[in-house]
């Protein structure tokens, strides 16, 4: 014998109920089988909202009960259903149906009672209509209504299964029929009085399960609208899997922690009889499922995450609790009494305070009643009044294996830290089958999906992308991403995604990623205009895990908020240099908070593009060198001005050139300042362990007075030619001497500047070509011979791959 059950989903339209009858006819050849069905999806919460209208004499009950009864004559025509008998019964549960609601909304009344009988109409209806429809399509079936096997007894106010009874009437129906198909309706009951009951949440899975158990069937198949029981809520986790193979208590365990696909009493009858339980998808019956026996299979201890939402914190602490017998029991009683059920207890060991969890809408009334009860001790200050704390929810990591395993609650608690994840209370039994934590319910699935890849996910990490500027360099690195993309994943274990992004115009968010494939498209055609600071907000409140906001601006808003992303756990790639040689109290405090919430704060592109210059000069003072003297070429706008600029050539028209070619900010000015190039100069200095001011750099400008006074960049080109000359001489200074003018960049006994040198013949920065940038590294391991950086400083390929690995770097994070 076998026992399958079928959901709401399943039975909740004809193409499905075809599904349910070829699914049981094949399975019915080799085995007599007993169906439970659900109520059609969605019938049952109509019948308690036409209960609930009607109780407040709202005639509109009757506009559900005719939505009611549509489904139902729907479902007749549908499933080409002619029998009059049939079409006879359903007509009269419908008529009942509106008798009882009417009775509802006459005495403006809906008691528990009602409530029974109303809700187990939906189990009614569509246990008849089943059943025809299996005759219909040539596969005998016969109806049996549970309330004729199933029988309760009220025990503390609930109704609570007579196993002795119903295991009896069971046994007794199934040894004098031989159909080899029964269809019962799931989740309702009867009592002694034959009164109609119901076994509550999850009842059809219940049905089934005492079912099975009385018949000591082979095995129950739980048929629902996904392929078993999952490593996580799909919905939150996308790459959550079915589990193959799970225990009982592991079940119920990710069951009671809120995995919907199985309710935990489901599990107790047949997990007494030893009796498999099989998760079973009715629209891919193909597929393995999920497989619950006394033990479970698979080397990973950690079979699935699971949480439950909207859930209160109470505390109740004091002095007074200490060494007194009989509080813990007072509490629990007090709130057992009024019917609130406790999810979660834990306890300081010095008894000074006791956390528990409770659903969210039961708070305020717990209060009220603990307050009450120890009203004496908090007038005498040995009890403080009970603290509330809303807004949270409980993770928990289920696997009966892992008291084998050393470490996991240290990998758990890591990896939610990592993430800004602020734990407000911690449970684990001794049995070690689950470790739960009450977290912020905005932080549920942040928190779900960072566990889910440190313990399922092979080690792969998922980076998420905001990116600020998608011009030249931002355009560029996402092209990169795009081509590197697989070999990230195949190579680094590293899913790279781009959630968010915009530009001056426009800004697109897709929570899945944003395809690169025609990013440009799709940013155009978006909806959203651009505003920055809505961008920020969206980033913060999405709350990704290892999100990464990228800045590709030049925007000193932009840079000063910084520290919020930081603050949120949010890590932030910057080729902005506005932030870093600000005030030296801001650039220290985003390198503290930085530390403070793990959120890395990478910015190796404000010097050299994508040279590593700061991770080098990071690297010499990490492992214990010391810094004596910098001397850089940090300008590739500049380089390529001066590599250009010779005798006779007028200077305005090679600062033209360059501005053409793209060298130089749209604002020349900018660059030949040398204000760009000491902001360079700073960074490093603070690198490597100076307090400094972007005041504290000497620029020795070779710009004349007349252009740096300039009102503006078509002004500044006028002074140029008027100049000339100036720019003449200091050409003919540097060839005279067989030299070269360079912009160079210096930090000597710890006092930074800047400014126009000649450099002679042999000087490491005499062949500097292009927009190619030097850093040389004087330090006490390379006080002669210095350690040397060099390369292309500027450009949006390098720029964007000096971001790119920022980014990669990352993974280690």
């Amino acid at each position: 014998m076998l026992v399958l059950k079928f959901g709401g989903t399943s039975v909740g339209s004809s193409e499905n109920i075809h599904k349910v009858i070829k699914i049981v006819s094949e399975i019915s050849k080799k085995d007599r089988t007993v169906v439970v069905v659900s109520a059609y999806g969605g019938v049952t919460d109509l019948l308690l909202k036409a209960g609930m209208l009607a109780s407040e004499k709202d005639d509109s009950f009757r506009n559900v009960l005719d939505e009611i009864n549509e489904r139902h004559q729907n479902s007749i025509l549908d499933l080409k259903i002619n029998n009059p008998e049939v079409i006879e019964k359903v007509n009269a549960h419908l008529h009942t149906l509106e008798e009882l609601l009417k009775g509802i909304y006459y005495i403006n009344e809906l008691s528990s009672t009602t409530i029974d009988k109303l809700s187990a109409y939906g189990e009614l209806l569509s246990s008849l209509l089943i059943t025809e429809a299996f005759n219909v399509n040539g596969r005998f079936a016969v109806h049996k209504n549970a309330t004729e096997l199933i029988k309760t007894t009220k025990t503390s106010g609930k109704h609570q299964v007579d196993f002795a009874i119903t295991t009896k009437e069971i046994n007794y129906h199934f040894q004098n029929s031989t159909a080899a198909i029964t269809i019962v309706p799931g989740f309702i009951a009867s009592n002694n009085s034959n009164e109609i009951t119901t076994l509550g949440r999850g009842g059809s899975d219940f049905s089934a399960a005492i079912i099975a158990a009385a018949l000591q069937a082979k095995e129950l198949q739980i048929w629902t609208d996904v392929s078993g029981m999952y490593t996580a809520n799909p919905k939150l986790v996308k790459q959550a899997r079915p589990i193959q193979s799970i225990s009982y208590q592991e079940a119920m365990e990710l069951s009671h922690f809120g995995a919907k696909v199985l309710y935990p009493p489901t599990i107790l009858p047949v997990m007494e009889k030893c009796i498999p339980i099989v998760i079973k998808n009715t629209s891919k019956p193909e597929d393995v499922g999920t497989h619950i026996a006394s033990e479970s299979s698979g080397q990973n201890p950690i079979k699935g995450l699971s949480h439950i939402g909207d859930i209160a914190l109470l505390t109740l602490e004091g002095s007074g609790m200490v060494g007194i017998p009989g509080i813990s029991r007072r509490l629990f009683e007090t709130l057992s009494n009024r019917g609130i059920n406790i999810i979660m207890i834990t306890q300081a060991s010095s008894e000074h305070s006791i956390c528990l969890g409770i659903s969210e809408p039961d708070a305020d009334l717990a209060k009220q009643l603990v307050d009450l009860e120890f009203e004496n001790e908090i007038a005498l200050h040995k009890i403080d009044p009970l603290t509330i704390e809303k807004d949270l929810a409980i993770i928990a990591l289920v696997g009966e294996s892992m008291k084998n395993h050393q470490g996991i609650s240290g990998k758990m608690f890591q990896t939610l830290g990592k993430n800004n994840v602020n734990i407000r209370a911690i449970a684990q039994g001794a049995s070690e089958k689950n470790i739960s934590a009450v977290i912020k319910k905005d932080d549920v699935k942040k928190a779900l999906n960072v566990l889910h890849e440190r313990f399922f996910e092979d080690q792969r990490k998922q980076l998420n992308l905001f990116i600020a500027g998608v011009g030249n360099v931002g355009s560029k690195l996402l092209e990169q991403i795009k081509q590197q993309k697989s070999y990230l994943k195949e190579k680094l274990n590293i899913n790279l995604r781009v959630v968010g992004i915009t530009n001056s115009r426009k800004m697109l968010f897709s929570e899945d990623g944003i395809s690169l494939k025609n990013w440009q498209e799709s940013l155009a055609q978006s909806e959203e205009t651009a505003d920055m600071e809505q961008f920020i907000e969206r980033t913060k409140k999405l709350n990704m895990r290892n999100s990464i906001f990228v800045d590709i601006t030049a925007s000193d808003l932009v840079a000063k908020r910084y520290a919020s992303f930081l603050k949120s756990s949010i890590a932030v790639v910057a080729c902005n240099k506005i932030a870093c040689s600000a005030n030296f109290e801001s650039y220290q405090e985003l390198k503290q908070l930085a530390t403070k919430y793990n959120a890395p704060f990478l910015f190796e592109t404000n010097v050299g593009a994508g040279l590593p210059i700061i991770d080098t000069l990071n690297n010499l003072i990490a492992s214990g060198d010391e810094i004596l003297k910098i001397q850089a070429v940090l300008s590739g706008s500049l380089n390529f001005v001066f590599n250009n600029f010779s005798k006779g050539e007028s200077f305005h028209d090679v600062v033209k050139q360059a501005q053409a070619e793209g060298y130089t900010e749209p604002d020349p000015r900018i660059d030949l300042s040398g204000v760009d190039v000491a902001r360079k100069i700073l960074i490093l200095a603070r690198e490597s362990g100076l307090i400094l001011e972007l005041d504290d750099v000497i620029n020795r400008p070779f710009l004349t007075e007349k252009n740096l006074q300039s009102t503006d960049v078509a002004h500044f080109y006028n002074t140029l030619i008027e100049d000339d000359e100036h720019f003449q001489q200091l050409v003919e200074k540097a060839e005279a001497q067989h030299s070269q003018l360079k912009y160079v960049a210096q930090l000597i006994d710890g006092k930074p500047s800047v400014g126009l040198e000649i450099i002679p013949q042999g000087h490491p920065f005499y062949n500097l070509e292009g927009k190619d940038n030097i850093v040389v590294f004087y330090t006490k391991r390379y006080p002669e011979q210095p350690l040397i950086v060099k390369g292309a400083g500027a450009g949006g390929d390098v720029t964007a791959s000096g971001l790119f690995s920022d980014i990669i770097r990352m993974r280690t994070y």
